[in-house]
């Protein structure tokens, strides 16, 4: 939460050179942090794992990022589409363990 407010009170330029690497980055850390709170639902969170996979994740896209800007292709598009399908699986199934939980929460008949 203090992250998000300090974001919006903040301003932060980045360049237009770094667009891509941001982007790619910043969809890795949401990819970690949703497969994190999947595992939060599912009774097998390890902190250990979450931050390895969150700093490896990152580092990899980066670096694909990188080695496909040095080679004139855009592999980033790869990482964007991979991340970007694994964050809506992600947040479809934690939308349905809420669900669940909630609905198990509300008695029967009360809505």
């Amino acid at each position: 939460m203090l992250g998000i407010i300090a974001g919006i009170l903040v301003p932060v330029h980045i360049p237009l050179e770094w667009g891509k690497y941001f982007s790619v980055a910043l969809l890795a850390a949401l990819d970690s942090l949703l497969g994190a709170g999947k595992a939060v639902f599912e009774g097998r969170f390890n902190l250990g794992l979450f931050v390895s996979g969150f700093i490896t994740n990152t580092f990899l896209a980066t670096l694909l990022t990188f080695a496909g800007d040095r080679l004139g292709v855009e592999l980033y598009l790869a990482a964007i589409i991979t991340f970007g399908v694994r964050i809506f699986q992600d947040l479809s199934i934690i939308r349905v363990y809420l669900f669940k939980r909630l609905s198990t929460a509300v008695p029967q008949g009360v809505a």
